[in-house]
């Protein structure tokens, strides 16, 4: 909703006189308001003339010539309206006491979240307006005089080209939190929304500064909100949370955020560009500024808002005017209207502490959320483990491969990966028959690394790998506008045999390629299965299209494209081949078949069952090497674990369109390590896969 700006109204020295300031809500926050009042009255700012609260503040608390009153209507009625009202009251009483204040002809200080419902921020916005008064919401971290310096220093060029913005931030709160008021943990109560919840009111700031620094103010700078809520205390509300928000401008906030944490961090926001990246520690007005010059930080002042309030002419001069918050009123509204948050599954909750004092603390969340903000996706997208156990989906059911009834893998469409990351159709979760997961997906390392799959850095100077692209002339990897995307076509899927036709498409939305790929699964043993994936490639220009790789682009040793597997993290892995041991002498060699073995950890790619966190499940998978072309393998553990086969490993390949790239890649996937007889013989006893 947009309003006209309110006329001119000067607060301070209106009638030659102190602003007269009252407070509603002494206790909780509203005590940090009367700190700043008594500082704010002893520097002959202001004169605190009145507060309102059914429980009256401690004896000696106030100066004496200050009125105390049961409400504000009690305080209305008592004589003339003070300049400003600040409302520091539960969530959702926040809009009925604005509008009183309105209508008695006083400004307004409102505290975060302004209301709990968008009709609500409509009904103030439109009472502030009519009656030609400002309201000042209370996110204090938009007071910080490190914003501006973040917009001038992307404006400048310094980081590039903004690639998105997270906003990131791990708290504990303990059963007291929860408890301290009949409002705490609610969605509504009695009928009456309050929206009480992680993104709406603990780190409601992160979420705030998110959307300024992307840009985002009014109801109309927002052009999607997806919300993905949990909860691991008893509460109606959220806890532990995933909101992504798409803004008019295309540039994405992704909000990842819990109280149950295992410590209390610094929340921060962080704007990543394509040549480095600013993060706010916005609690401490501190920056960490990253370039290709290195690192460096900065510390910031904040200009207090309701200093700011006592000085502002018009709207226009506040710092976190009521109209500038309608972009998060949007995000309010969307987590008010969405589903309940889904309860996260005790086994996925250790509680530390006792009584009161004890504090719910998910499993691995420091990484979760990490992974999240990282590559922009929901708990939903990466799998998290407590989403399985809430059984639900991020809409329809998703292809299964199964192996004597077992799922034993995911297909996944890819539509929804962040468009940096080249979105693609990919395997994840892949499992052992016992159950262990040997596929990772949206790793904190390399976000862009998908399951498994069909990936190419470079077709024809497109990038559907993802990520950076390495280039001749730069001689370094470098962020550029160049990613494609795979888009599924149509699909034939039956027992034991999936097929389709995909269509690999431009940044400008041409067809490069035309794929068919085939997927084939069955089961070799009984602590065994065999995956088969059979692509093929051909040119959709009518010309010869080059495949390429950092490899053929001048990177040493750098060769990756074609056929890839992510693995999870694997503890005490062992790699070889029937000539070779260890990722440095069996990387860029070409051989029959190449076995990774190791104990799969759970962690964050999964492996293990809640039971039993920490040990992990040994397992082998083995790759058996194309038959039609000897492609080297492509191979780290180091720095990362996966496996690949190279379709350009120095030098670009074409594919024409009479004469397509064709490759085959077979995968056996066992529990349990498996030594090289073992090997020949299940893949004696398989044949020649040509």
């Amino acid at each position: 909703m947009t309003l006209p700006s309110t006329a001119s109204h000067t607060i301070v020295g209106v009638h030659n006189q102190l602003p007269r300031v009252a407070l509603v809500g002494v206790h909780g926050f509203g005590e940090r308001h009367l700190e700043n009042l008594h500082r704010l009255s002893s520097a002959g700012m202001l004169e605190l003339v009145a507060v309102a609260d059914p429980r009256p503040p401690a004896q000696g608390q106030l100066p004496p010539d200050v009125g105390v009153y049961n409400s504000l209507d009690d305080l209305l009625a008592a004589g003339s309206a003070p300049d400003v009202v600040i409302i520091s009251t539960p969530i959702q009483t926040h809009a009925p006491l604005a509008l009183a204040a309105l209508g008695a002809g006083a400004n307004v200080y409102l505290e975060k979240p302004p209301v709990a419902s968008m009709a609500q921020y409509e009904s103030v916005l439109a009472a502030s307006a009519s009656a030609g008064r400002i309201v000042q919401v209370g996110f204090q971290s938009l007071g910080s005089h490190a914003l501006p310096a973040i917009e001038k220093l992307v404006a400048s060029g310094e980081i590039g080209e903004v690639r998105g913005i997270s906003a990131t931030g791990q708290w504990l709160r303990t059963k007291g939190y929860f408890t301290r008021s009949r409002w705490a943990g609610k969605r509504s109560l009695n009928g009456t929304d309050v929206v009480d919840g992680v993104a709406t009111n603990a780190l409601a700031h992160a979420v705030a500064t998110g959307l300024r620094l992307a840009g985002a103010r009014s109801v109309a700078d927002v052009e999607l909100v997806e919300t993905d809520l949990y909860r691991a205390n008893d509460t109606e509300s959220d806890d532990t949370s995933v909101i992504r928000v798409r803004t008019a401008t295309g540039t994405v906030l992704t909000c990842g955020l819990t109280l149950c944490a295992p410590v209390q961090s610094a929340p921060s926001v962080t704007v990543y560009g394509t040549l480095g990246q600013i993060t706010l520690s916005y609690t401490e007005d501190s920056l960490e500024i990253t370039t290709p010059d290195g690192i460096r930080n900065e510390i910031f002042g904040r200009t207090d808002l309701l200093e700011n309030l006592l000085s502002a002419r018009t709207e226009q001069d506040l710092l976190s005017p009521l109209s500038g918050a309608g972009a998060y009123m949007s995000v309010l509204e969307a987590v008010r209207t969405s589903d309940a948050p889904r309860l996260i599954h005790p086994d996925h909750v250790t509680w530390l502490g006792e009584g009161d004092d004890a504090h719910a603390v998910v499993r691995d969340i420091e990484s979760w959320i990490h992974r999240a903000t990282l590559g922009q996706a929901t708990f939903v997208e990466l799998g998290a483990p407590w989403v399985e156990k809430a059984a639900v989906t991020d809409g329809a059911a998703k292809p299964e491969l199964k192996v004597n009834g077992r799922a034993v893998a995911t297909m996944q469409d890819g539509s929804r990966i962040r468009p940096t990351s080249s979105p693609r159709p990919y395997l994840h979760p892949v499992r052992t028959l016992a159950g262990t997961i040997v596929s990772d997906h949206i790793p904190e390392d390399h976000v862009w690394h998908l399951g498994a799959g069909v990936a190419i850095q470079d077709v024809d100077g497109i990038n559907f790998w993802g990520g950076r692209t390495y280039t001749r002339h730069a001689g370094a990897y470098v962020w550029r506008k160049d990613h494609g995307r795979v888009v599924l076509e149509s699909a034939e899927h039956r027992d034991g045999q999936r097929n389709e036709l995909l269509s690999w498409v431009g940044p400008d939305g041409s067809p490069v390629l035309r794929e068919q790929r085939e997927w084939r699964w069955a089961a070799v043993g009984n602590s065994v299965w065999q995956l088969t994936l059979d692509f093929t490639l051909e040119s959709a220009t009518g010309r010869p299209v080059l495949l390429g790789s950092p490899g053929s682009n001048g990177r040493s040793q750098g060769g990756y494209g074609g056929f890839f597997w992510r693995l999870p993290r694997v503890s005490d892995a062992t790699i070889w081949t029937p000539d070779s041991r260890g990722e440095d002498t069996v990387h860029g060699s070409v051989a029959p078949w190449l076995a990774w073995s190791g104990t799969f950890d759970a962690g964050t790619g999964g492996g293990h069952s809640a039971g039993d966190p920490g040990l992990g499940h040994p397992a082998t998978l083995v790759f058996l090497a194309s038959p039609q072309a000897a492609d080297p393998w492509f191979v780290r553990h180091s720095g990362y674990p996966g496996v690949g086969l190279s379709l350009a490993w120095e030098s670009p390949v074409a594919t024409e369109p009479d004469r397509p790239v064709h490759r085959t890649v077979r995968v056996l996937i066992a529990d349990g390590f498996l030594a090289t007889q073992d090997i020949e013989q299940l893949i004696s006893t398989q044949g020649d896969p040509a």
